[in-house]
């Protein structure tokens, strides 16, 4: 089963969101079915079989999320990070700016789902396969 510190060792071959489909695969390999990242410290909890779960610490000092969801604002910072124009953290702020709360992996389903503080879906995506 999987553990943090390989989870770290994982994350730690992303540079950028052009890196995240081979990411996902190794998580998947190493059991990991879903995770949650939670937008405002970079806390992530990850699940795998027989209900196994584990929590990271925080990534990061707190940034405030914002009130108000932006599906336009995340759809163009998210894809100028898909194509490895920022960082994690750079990505993770813009995204607290458009109002994203967390995020949901499904590495099952291969999607990505961003969701605002009232828990509303506003933006889902299919992981490619690299």
């Amino acid at each position: 089963m999987f553990t943090l510190q390989s989870i770290k060792e994982a994350h730690a071959q992303v540079k950028s969101g052009a890196d995240f489909p081979r990411y996902i695969q190794v998580l998947k390999k190493s059991g990991v079915s879903a995770y949650e990242n939670y937008v405002a410290d970079g806390h992530t909890q990850y699940f795998g079989s027989d209900n196994f779960k584990i929590t990271s610490d925080p990534k990061y000092t707190a940034i405030p999320i914002a009130s108000e969801s932006s599906i336009d604002t995340l759809k163009h910072d998210l894809g100028i990070h898909q194509q490895g124009g920022t960082d994690y953290l750079t990505f993770c702020k813009q995204a607290a700016k458009a109002g994203v709360h967390k995020w949901t992996v499904d590495i099952i389903n291969m999607t990505c789902t961003y969701y605002n503080k009232a828990g509303t879906a506003i933006l889902v995506e299919s992981i490619p396969v690299p």
